[in-house]
């Protein structure tokens, strides 16, 4: 009996083998920025990173390089800024299993800007609010130009593309918080929660105007104890009213979304009990023949 029970052991791991990639790789993207992925090294780094933030294989997941001319074509008209090729270090991956919402771990001894808050205030104005997202560098960067990876990642993820005009926005608002931290010395969450305040009163009020907005802008920060210039009120009130006038285009992505999220946290759960029912088997067969 001992040959046939060994073959049934190995008969298992093979199993276990097979279906693992079958049954994981939905709904799970990992971007490279292109210099990054230009070089081995850096590039190896960031794999380790992912995958010391992930029980999933990171070579299961679907990737794509993200180029300079990709991330310049959001943030050139928004922010003023355009990077060279040599430039476009920040990486990211999503996994669309995760069921609890949106959780956000950014690399803060790289990424010295952008906070997980702050991306998740972005997401949200792009339709996306679950996910489990990791963003990282192999040098230093200030995690705005990782924006683009994200939703990248999550256009890979989903099969859909999210609309220009919510992602333009979404990239606004990102660059606002960041502008508004750096001008008033606020903690950078501080900002970020002021962002998503006013986000949540404007979408109850179902308010487009920025004049109206500014109101509501002015309001809660003064509540906040964050002192903003009348340029600084006005320039996040237009930040956020064309994050609401993005909302209308997000439909489809959002729909998709939800329909693929649902497939891989399925997907993730059936694993989860075949693997479960497969290792009481291993065990209860390595018992028996005492190893």
């Amino acid at each position: 009996m001992v040959i046939p029970m060994k073959k049934l052991l190995i008969g298992l791991i093979l199993i276990i083998v097979t279906l693992s990639p079958i049954y994981a790789v939905s709904g799970f993207a990992v971007t490279y920025g292109e210099t990054t992925y230009g070089n081995s090294d850096w590039k190896n780094s960031v794999n380790n990173y992912f995958q010391s933030h992930t029980s999933k294989n990171i070579s299961d997941a679907n990737s794509k390089v993200i180029t300079a001319s990709e991330v310049n074509e959001i943030s050139q008209n928004i922010t003023g800024k355009t990077y060279p090729s040599s430039q476009i270090y920040s990486c990211a991956m999503v996994d669309l299993s995760y069921s609890n919402g949106i959780k956000i771990i950014v690399d803060t001894s790289k990424i010295n800007v952008v906070t997980p808050k702050m991306y998740e205030n972005a997401l949200e104005s792009s339709g996306i609010t679950n996910g489990y997202v990791v963003v990282t560098s192999p040098t230093t960067a200030s995690g705005e130009a990782a924006l683009a990876g994200v939703f990248k990642s999550y256009e890979i993820a989903v099969g859909t593309p999210i609309p220009d005009q919510a992602k333009k926005a979404a990239t606004e608002e990102l660059y606002t918080e960041t502008q508004i931290v750096n001008e008033t010395g606020q903690n950078a969450d501080n900002i970020a929660d002021l962002f998503d305040k006013v986000k949540t009163e404007v979408q109850k009020q179902n308010l487009e105007d920025p004049s109206q907005i500014k109101i509501i802008v002015i309001n809660m920060a003064k509540s906040a104890n964050i002192n903003l210039t009348d340029e600084q009120a006005q320039q996040i009130a237009n930040a956020i009213s064309n994050s609401q006038k993005a909302q209308g285009s997000l439909t489809d992505f959002k729909n998709q979304l939800k329909n693929v999220t649902q497939q891989a946290t399925d997907a993730s759960g059936i694993l989860n009990q075949i693997m479960n029912y497969l290792q009481g088997i291993f065990d209860y067969l390595k018992g028996i023949l005492g190893q």
